[in-house]
């Protein structure tokens, strides 16, 4: 088998299957596990992102989509050599990944079509769905129904521990420059962790909110969450935020716990359970994905 990923998430599903060692190529956002950096890059964005800002950054994807134009290159040549049997990538947001029309093109004169495999969770259920599609497309189908208990059994623990505590008023931000709220997952987790987010949209795509919403509902607790960023790219952004009245700002690393649909999804729930409800779910990983933000 030969797995050529052009999700992150979909790289991290490979590897808790124990897969990793079939993997052959890897889009340029796939870091974890960091043995993966070492694989070849099949696709990279299309608009230089180190060191722009949120608004410029908003400003240049807007204007590629409203041109029609990509926003990644896939290097059809590598591709091709990489020999790919199977290929992971998503229809969800065009802003994450190669769409499915562009990896079908790019792929249409192989002399051997690989399987391809999207990837479109909305939603928890979604992503169990995804990891038990991955797991039958790679022959791993114990692996995939071992992991999504695991996943469950976990999330469960967390929904016992908050069940009676009081529910934390929250808003989840995905972008800080525009504003945008919580979507898709993210507001399921937020419930299953003890809070509710009036912004959020379920199973629905994020969309542009406005400072005069999130005061409107006087959140306890604000994630700022940046699609894509680390924690420290993260704490930078919610430092610039306007003081919000009463509520505790908390930055995290959106890139490895909220932005990827993937085998961490159970902990993404520990994470945020342990921010709204610390004493009642404790946080026992070595590494610290958040930091409170004056």
């Amino acid at each position: 088998m030969r797995i050529v990923s052009f999700l992150p998430a979909g790289t991290e599903i490979v590897h808790a299957l124990g897969a990793g060692g079939e993997l052959v190529g890897r889009s340029h956002e796939c870091d974890f596990p960091a043995s993966v950096q070492k694989l070849p890059v099949v696709s990279r964005p299309t608009i230089e992102l180190d060191g722009a800002s949120a608004a410029n950054i908003d400003q240049a994807v807007g204007e590629r989509l409203g041109e029609g134009s990509s926003l990644y290159e896939i290097d059809e040549m590598l591709l091709e050599k990489l020999r790919p049997d199977v290929i992971l990538t998503q229809n969800l947001c065009r802003v994450c990944a190669p769409s499915g029309d562009e990896l079908t093109r790019a792929v249409r004169k192989f002399r051997v079509q690989p399987d391809i495999l999207f990837l479109t969770p909305r939603s928890l259920a979604e992503i169990d769905e995804n990891i038990v599609a991955v797991g039958q497309a790679i022959g791993r189908e114990r692996e995939a129904a071992a992991l999504v208990r695991a996943n469950r059994d976990r999330i469960d623990a967390v929904g016992a521990a908050v069940r009676d505590a009081p529910i934390r008023a929250v808003s989840f931000l995905e972008w800080t420059d525009p504003l945008f709220c919580a979507g898709h997952w993210v507001p399921e987790m937020i419930a299953l962790a003890g809070g509710n987010d009036a912004l959020g949209r379920a199973g629905a795509d994020s969309v542009r909110i406005e400072w005069s919403d999130v005061l409107s509902h006087s959140p306890e607790i604000v994630v700022v969450s940046p699609c894509g960023y680390r924690l420290a790219e993260s704490m930078t952004l919610a430092s610039q935020l306007p003081e919000i009245p009463g509520a505790a700002v908390y930055a995290v690393d959106a890139n490895a716990y909220f932005a990827r649909p993937g085998p961490r999804v159970a902990e993404s729930v520990e994470l945020l359970a342990h921010l709204f409800h610390p004493d009642r779910v404790s946080w026992t990983s070595s590494i610290s994905p958040w930091a409170r933000v004056a």
